[in-house]
């Protein structure tokens, strides 16, 4: 005992040990855990589990944070985690253990192959080893000599852990470890800790979930990795009350018990040798596939122990047990489990399969298995899924559940059938729902009298109803859960039920074709019941959010039912308005393909669809396809109805907008007048048709760099939307935001902040801070705080806003390639050239893929980028970019725009920087003429120009002049914008003024 004692001591001067494992071999390391401590060291246990796409090197590092050595329990269990290549562990191991040599030891638990940079961890070999050699060697290999010890210290020590290798005293019934077991780690750790930490008497767990979720694999995983803890672990099949009367009753000859024959009396032995905690104080006993709490819940063990049910029925809540609810996998663990199923599976494969199933582990394990053992490419295998194909025969079974999970599905439905048969009528009315939340409130909305008759009393009964919806949740076939938003009045229920996908399959596998029609035609009419009617207002877009993940999984786009229809069209249209462009654009072209056959051809539906279907097409700029949709529309419109017609008006405003997007802004001018002309004389000046139609003249004439009269008309134009619509409506608000943008145009940059602040504030609130008409908002306020000189908040605003525009809408979306464009104008001249030069390049490379060089705004952001080049130092390509730009603007929308002023600005200082002083006084001359003729004196771009002459006679050696154009510049300067405006200082200091392109919202 002395040489014990001062092996304690040393140990303990030797500091902490942190044992590194996987969750598979958590025996061991409790084992050696408690080894350690008996022998004085600070211990602490820490489950390796590196998240997916992080570095394994970077976590090898994150194990030397802890304090003293660290102890690595290796396993294949251990290099398997994410999956990893070999190759990346190699690489870690190499790069982290050789210089931290000293700080690392391990221990190994499996004779399996493990990566060959391992080697560098000096592994001490413990499989196949009793337990006092074990410990000897985890001693040794941490510098501690081993005492002399009995074997009956090591093997169970003071009730601690139990060697790994010996299995506890009574062990029974137990199935085989799955050794492709994944994931999970948090629930079984929750799961310890539920039972551990339960008063005695009181250790009683249940998991449980859908059929097929894995409960069972979960159970004997816990038996696996915590057996050491016990000293009985019995494992009981309970779906019958004799089976499990029988199978606890023979555990008394393994306890020792003395009892007579009858089975019955040895069941009450067992009972009450549990309750006592003797002859065993720890054991455990698994109830598995206790599905009939109510039968058998009076056999549940008490004592000292604990208990672990399995289970598809959450009563045995009811029933003083812990409810433990077992989901689908996680995604990632999915993608880790198909690939160890089927290796030949690489990762964007075993994401699709696992997203086709849902995640249901059962059916991962079958249909992986299946591909493993064939040849047929994932994406048809998947195909056949998706289409209902027969793949039940080819599925791999595994030994210990011998069913299908379309078997194991089946089962459940025919008890539910017996037991409540009015849970399966709702059953068969959620699956013509999408898979996903199901309000409540869009299952009851149908009127009675439209209710066929089988579905008529569970409609009518709200008990029988309830009596239903609580069964399903009973048997984990549905979830309930609270809504995702706390507006009651936007959505009007305060529950949402959910299924998972396979459960429709089976549901509707089981369902003759008259009964779909029927339960879908039913589905369908509750979905129209639900259309709130109104969606451009955006205190019902969470009603609509609600309907369209249903439309196409109930038929919707293909029904004749004109009320169904316009459901179709509201829905695009709420779609559009909320920024969700590729779903409006996919249910659209369905619609697109089935309604031709539905409806006559020049039906206004017909119509209708087509103005949604290029709304939600031009949002995400394929501008020369909405262009050829909406002018087939206004021609064939315009010579059916007349030009005069309101459907031949709403697609010459969408035309309208085409032209304005594809730089056709004269066209697109003549275009706007008549359509609001036409909406005029129809419908009156102050409807709201009108407004708009007014509103897209005023954003054309910016196009055309007419600002003034651009700022009259959007002014009026704003004006008579608060009247009609209030502020907060979303069309109020997008013309504040173009008047704050004409204000910003017309160098008024600190009455536009103001307003546009305000604006920006309201969009946010009204319509949520993704939405895309509040991204283009916050661009315009970035800019006005950009013109107006508060350069901390514009860059801000300007890198956050970018993030959101690539996360929400993409980053080829138009607003996303705008907001890029004004990052990096701002960057080159405030913050990091090379990035400043990236995002510019992109920009340039998306405008001229998209639109050719004849574009105005490829030639816009040529000059940009001839900037950025300049400020690069490469002024030779510079000029030659500013020049061809200037020559390109110029030819597409005149040599008197702001846009071919501000060109013209640049190459005046390339020539100047090049030596040709005389062409440079000449341009900026004239240039300062126009700008002065177009924009007024005191505009800022004029300013800029009278500066820039300034600087080219002063090269010229006309100082007089010079100094008195400058003179007068610099008082309009300190006048309009201040003296401490960025702009003013600027020009006192004498840097050359220049001219960034600015892509406006078309």
């Amino acid at each position: 005992m002395a040489g014990g004692r001062n092996t304690a001591s040393s140990a303990a001067g030797r500091g902490p040990v942190t044992i590194s494992f996987a969750g598979y071999n958590r025996a061991w390391a409790a084992w050696i855990a408690s080894r350690l401590e008996r022998h004085g060291l600070q211990v602490s246990m820490q489950r390796w589990d590196v998240i997916p796409g992080a570095s394994i090197e970077q976590g090898l590092r994150d194990l030397l944070l802890s304090e003293g050595r660290v102890l690595v329990v290796l396993s294949e269990w251990y290099f398997r985690l994410g999956p990893r290549d070999p190759d990346e562990w190699n690489s870690a191991l190499r790069e982290v253990v050789p210089e931290n040599s000293d700080r690392f030891a391990a221990v190994c638990v499996t004779a399996a192959a493990l990566p060959s940079a391992a080697a560098a961890l000096s592994a001490a070999d413990l499989w196949g080893l009793g337990a006092v050699e074990a410990e000897r060697r985890v001693l040794t290999r941490l510098g501690i000599t081993p005492p002399r010890t009995s074997p009956s210290d090591t093997l169970i020590g003071l009730g601690g852990p139990r060697f790994p290798l010996e299995q506890p005293a009574v062990w029974g019934g137990v199935p085989r470890r799955n050794t492709r077991f994944t994931g999970r780690e948090a629930l079984l750790f929750g799961l310890h800790q539920e039972l551990t930490s339960a008063e005695p008497g009181a250790g009683v767990a249940t998991l449980h979930g859908l059929s097929g979720v894995g409960k069972t694999h979960i159970a004997t995983e816990y038996v696996y990795r915590f057996g050491s803890e016990y000293d009985v672990v019995w494992w009981v099949r309970a779906s019958e009350r004799g089976t499990l009367r029988e199978k606890l009753a023979g555990l008394a000859p393994a306890l020792g018990l003395v009892t007579g024959r009858e089975y019955g009396e040895r069941l009450r032995a067992v009972r009450d040798a549990l309750r006592r905690g003797d002859p065993y104080f720890r054991w455990l006993v698994v109830l598995d596939g206790a599905d009939q709490p109510e039968e058998i819940h009076d056999l549940v063990p008490t004592g000292p122990g604990h208990v672990l049910i399995t289970s598809q029925n959450r009563e045995w809540g009811e029933h003083n047990s812990a409810l433990i609810e077992v989901p689908v996998y996680d995604r990632d663990e999915s993608v880790a489990f198909v690939r160890r199923r089927a290796p030949r599976l690489d990762l964007a494969d075993a994401d699709k399969l696992a997203d086709a199933l849902g995640d249901l582990a059962l059916a991962l394990d079958q249909n992986a298995g299946a591909l493993n053992d064939s040849n047929m490419p994932v994406d048809e295998y998947i195909g056949m899924l998706r289409h209902g194909a027969d793949v039940e025969s080819g599925l791999k079974v595994a030994a210990d559940f011998q069913m299908t999970y379309f078997t194991a599905f089946s089962i459940l439905l025919n008890r539910l059938r017996e037991d409540k048969p009015e849970a399966v009528d709702f059953l068969r009315l959620c699956v013509f729902f999408a898979p996903g939340p199901i309000p409540i409130r869009l299952l009851r909305d149908l009127p009675i009298r439209d209710v066929p008759e089988q579905l008529a009393g569970l409609m009518d009964d709200p008990l029988l109803w309830n009596s239903a919806v609580s069964k399903l949740a009973q048997w984990s076939v549905i979830q309930s859960d609270p809504p995702e938003t706390d507006n009651e009045e936007s959505v009007g229920t305060n529950e949402v039920i959910q299924m998972h996908r396979l459960v429709y399959q089976a549901v509707r596998a089981d369902m003759p074709q008259e009964e779909q029609s029927l339960y879908s035609r039913v589905v369908r009419k509750l979905l129209a019941a639900a259309d709130p009617g109104r969606p451009n207002d955006t205190r019902l877009w969470p009603r609509y959010a609600e309907i369209v993940p249903h439309l196409e999984a109930s038929h919707a786009l293909e029904s004749t039912n004109p009320d169904i229809q316009l459901t179709v069209l509201n829905c695009l249209r709420y779609l559009y308005l909320s920024g969700e462009y590729r779903t409006a654009q996919r249910i659209a072209a369905t619609a697109a393909e089935t309604w031709p056959r539905l409806l006559e051809p020049s039906h206004p539906r017909l119509w209708d669809l087509a103005h949604h279907q290029a709304n939600a097409i031009r949002a995400t700029g394929d501008y020369e396809t909405t262009e050829a949709i909406d002018r087939r529309a206004y021609e064939q419109l315009s010579r059916d109805r007349g030009d005069g017609d309101l459907l031949a008006l709403r697609a010459g405003g969408g035309l309208a907008a085409d032209l304005r997007a594809l730089g056709r802004y004269d066209e697109a001018l003549a275009l706007s007048v008549r359509v609001r002309d036409g909406y005029q004389e129809l419908v009156g000046g102050q409807d709201s048709r009108t407004l708009v139609a007014q509103n897209n003249i005023g954003l054309t004439l910016r196009l055309l760099g007419r600002y003034s009269d651009a700022f009259r008309l959007d002014q009026v134009t704003m004006e008579a939307l608060r009247e009609l619509l209030r502020d907060r409506h979303n069309w109020t608000l997008s013309s504040e935001n173009s008047y704050a943008h004409d204000l910003r145009l017309l160098g008024r940059y600190e009455q536009a902040t103001s307003v546009q602040e305000r604006n920006a504030e309201i969009h946010r609130t009204v319509l949520g801070a993704d939405n895309p008409q509040t991204l283009r908002a916050e661009h315009n306020l970035a800019l006005c705080y950009q013109r107006g000189g508060d350069r901390p908040r514009a860059a801000n605003l300007l890198a956050r806003l970018l993030e959101r525009c690539d996360r929400v809408l993409g980053d080829t979306d138009p607003l996303t390639v705008r907001v890029a464009a004004t990052l990096s104008t701002f960057e080159r001249e405030h913050g990091d050239l090379d990035r400043a030069r990236e995002q510019g390049e992109l920009v340039l490379a998306r405008y001229r893929q998209q639109f050719g060089e004849g574009h105005p705004y490829s030639a816009g952001v040529l000059a940009n980028h001839g900037l950025l080049l300049r400020a690069a130092g490469e002024r030779q390509q510079s000029q030659i970019e500013v020049e061809d730009a200037l020559v390109a603007m110029t030819r597409v929308v005149g040599e008197n725009h702001p846009w071919s002023l501000g060109c013209a600005l640049n190459v005046a200082a390339a020539r100047n920087f090049s030596g040709d002083p005389e062409s440079a006084v000449e341009l900026s001359r004239i240039t300062a003429d126009k700008a002065a003729a177009g924009l007024g004196k005191e505009h800022p771009l004029t300013l800029s120009c009278r500066i820039a002459l300034a600087t080219d006679l002063r090269n010229l050696r006309k100082r007089q002049e010079a100094d008195k154009v400058e003179e007068e510049a610099l008082e309009a300067l300190s006048r309009t914008l201040g003296p401490q405006h960025p702009h003013t200082i600027s020009a006192r200091s004498r840097s050359r003024p220049y001219w960034d392109f600015e892509p406006f919202s078309s």
